[in-house]
């Protein structure tokens, strides 16, 4: 199970990557974060599929986006000096505590 969650988190941060490269890419008017942005995103995909022979879909997926917006919000913040106001901060939060009542809650995650 410890190689499933591995996986996980390897989509996750491909996710985020190619999410930021996404950003970059102008509306894939550039090539290079373009092309970032779509192995990134095959990569991700491709990790989360493998997740799912195991994971529920509801679960995994509630994990690989409830994280990713949470990342690529920080980001935004960090690299991108993208302003997030306090009900931006508090839903980011509640998004965050979801993901952690699911780890620690729930037995559909296999822990």
């Amino acid at each position: 199970m410890v190689k499933i969650w591995m996986m996980l988190v390897a989509a996750i941060g491909f996710e985020v990557v190619g999410t930021s490269l996404l950003k970059q890419s102008a509306g894939f008017t550039r090539l290079w974060p373009s092309v970032g942005t779509g192995a990134a995103y095959l990569a991700s995909f491709w990790l989360l599929a493998q997740v799912l022979r195991v994971m529920p879909v509801g679960i995994a997926y509630a994990i690989w986006s409830g994280l990713g917006i949470v990342l690529i919000s920080a980001i935004g913040w960090a690299v991108f000096k993208q302003r997030l106001d306090m009900p931006a901060v508090l839903g980011l939060a509640m998004i965050a505590a979801g993901i952690v009542v699911i780890n620690v809650f729930s037995n559909t995650t296999g822990h």
